[in-house]
Order: C-alpha cells, then structure tokens, then sequence
C-alpha cells in the first residue's frame, strides 16, 4: 500500500467541500494551491478564496501562485515532496505542475465525461435539459478534461433543479467519488480509461453576458432551464421595459406551465402576489428576481413594493 502525500489544489466552495471530506478522513495533505487574493465586493478589497479562508483556519500551508510555471512556485511545491495531486475547480495545469508528483495527478470534474467538458457543466446540464449528471474523476493531460478517467458516479436530475442544488448534490457525491480514486491509487488498483475524442459532445462553455441573457422567443420550458440552470450564480438576465424606460433585471426562480395565451411573448401580468409571462406554449411563472441595485427577493414580496408599468414586458 502507497504511503500518499496530497497537494489539494482548488478555488471556490465547491472544492472546499471535497478538501473538508479529506481532511476528516485523515489523508495526508501536505499544501494546498489556490488562487491569488482579488478584488471583491464595492469597496474592492483583496479577498481570498473560499479554499484559502478553510485552509487557514486549519492550518495547511498554503501558495497562491500568479503563475503556474514560475521558478519559485515550481520550486516551493516541489519542496513538500508529495506524490499526488489533487485538483478541483482550479486552473488548466502547465505539464511542469501535473507531471510533477509519482503517483500523478488527477481532477475532479461536476459532470459524466466525456460531455460537458468546460467551465460551466453543471449549469449547462440544467439549461440543455439533462436528465442525468455526475461526475468524474481523471488524470489531467494536455488539455481541458480529456485525460483517462479513473471513475465516475451519475445521479439524476430532477424536473425543479436548480445550478444551487446540483452543486450541492454533486459536491457529497464528488467527495465521495474523490475519496474513492484515492482508494484506488493508494492500492494500486486505478485502470484510467482514455476519453473517447472523435464523439459528438455536449460542452461546457464559460458563461458570459451573451450566453445568460434569456431569449424570449425560445420555448417556455427552455425559458425555465436556462433560469434555472444559471440560479443563484450567475443569474439569468433580460430587460425590463416600461414606464418609458428598459432596465436590466435578473430572474432567479420560475416554473412552466401549458397555458393559451393570445399575448405577446415577453407581456408580464400580475395576479395578487404572483407573477407570469407570456411564453411559447404556456406561461411562466417567475418565483424570485433582482432589480437593478437591489437584494434578490421572492416576487411574492417584491410585489409589495414594486408596482410594474400596465404594458411592462420582458425584452
């Protein structure tokens, strides 16, 4: 049986949830690797990730390289002499970091490769109406989440998922997933599998201002995936027009439902304390938003306070 020496290298809450579920199974972490401070916030202050702040409070050493290739990181991180690397939710890795440590070095990625390779899996998951996700667990080559997969694991997705509860699902079921591969490498028994790389796949993009604004003429239900799919973070995002203006509003919750309208798409309606839009094929319902300057609220208490112009729509 290997004797392992672990650096864990990660960024947000995702992978604190993987490197929590290491550290209480007594495994050998010998550094972890995050990414440098940033602005955050409207004062702009330096604030360090979420990996960083877990590291802190339990006391691992800790780097936070700007580059990956320079001479005095290569160097520190050669100097904790460990023989496995663990990565996830981090950076591509230049061959002088995964290449480095005997025993290699592996990723943790939030979807059943070889679909959805990417940044964003877990989101387009929702948005391209998956009924299943996972995740998977492989030795980083070259490229972006092409190497030979070690293991994987699926669960379903449901019909009212949200980019939140997925996350949340997939973060127990990749430490275990996580927990496992190690169990294979330190006994010598993972038999990494090559991707295949002439299929035709769904990918991962980075989300960006194009891809989270919600088209209108789309499908209701498509409507309701890509709402749902992008909540909490980043948000799916449209115009609001009316009272002579259009301001940009975030939609963080909605739910389809099959409805005759003869309205046009995008026309908002209030009914009491609910919300909904015309859309192709039904309505929309939209459960939570966010106006300009404001807190994310429930459109049941926004309403309280927000009056919408007769002739708003959604643009």
């Amino acid at each position: 049986m290997r004797d392992l020496r672990i650096v864990f290298m990660g960024t947000p809450d995702f992978a604190v949830g993987i490197l929590k579920e290491l550290i209480g199974n007594q495994l050998h972490i010998v550094g972890v690797i995050t990414a440098p401070d940033r602005p955050a916030g409207r004062g702009r202050k330096l604030k360090g990730s979420a990996v960083k702040n877990y590291a802190e409070d339990h006391g691992l050493p800790l780097l936070q390289p700007t580059k990956l290739k320079d001479p005095e990181f290569l160097s520190a991180l050669e100097a904790w002499q460990a023989n496995l690397f663990v990565v996830v939710a981090f950076r591509m890795l230049p061959e002088a970091v995964w290449a480095m440590p005997k025993y290699g070095t592996f990723n943790l990625h939030a979807s059943l490769l070889p679909h959805y390779r990417g940044a964003a899996p877990i989101n387009w998951a929702i948005i391209n109406g998956e009924k299943q996700s996972g995740a998977t667990t492989f030795f980083i080559d070259q490229k972006i989440d092409t190497g030979a997969v070690i293991a994987s694991s699926s669960l379903p997705i449901e019909s009212d998922e949200t980019a939140g509860s997925l996350h949340d699902k997939l973060m127990v079921l990749g430490a275990k997933l996580t927990l496992d591969t190690i169990e294979l490498i330190r006994h010598d028994r993972a038999d990494p599998k090559p991707q295949p790389m002439d299929a035709e796949l769904n990918e991962a993009p980075k989300l960006n201002a194009d891809n989270t604004r919600i088209d209108w003429e789309a499908d209701g239900q498509q409507i309701d995936r890509h709402i749902r799919g992008l909540s909490p973070y980043p948000s799916a995002w449209c115009e609001l027009v009316g009272n002579g203006k259009s301001v940009k509003v975030k939609l963080l919750g909605s739910y389809f439902e099959p409805w005759t309208s003869e309205a046009a798409l995008g026309s908002i309606f209030v009914d009491k304390k609910t919300l909904w839009v015309a859309v192709k094929g039904g309505r929309l319902f939209v459960t939570q938003m966010q106006l300009p300057g404001k807190k994310r609220m429930p459109v049941s208490e926004l309403l309280n306070g927000f009056q919408f112009d007769v002739e708003a729509k959604f643009a």
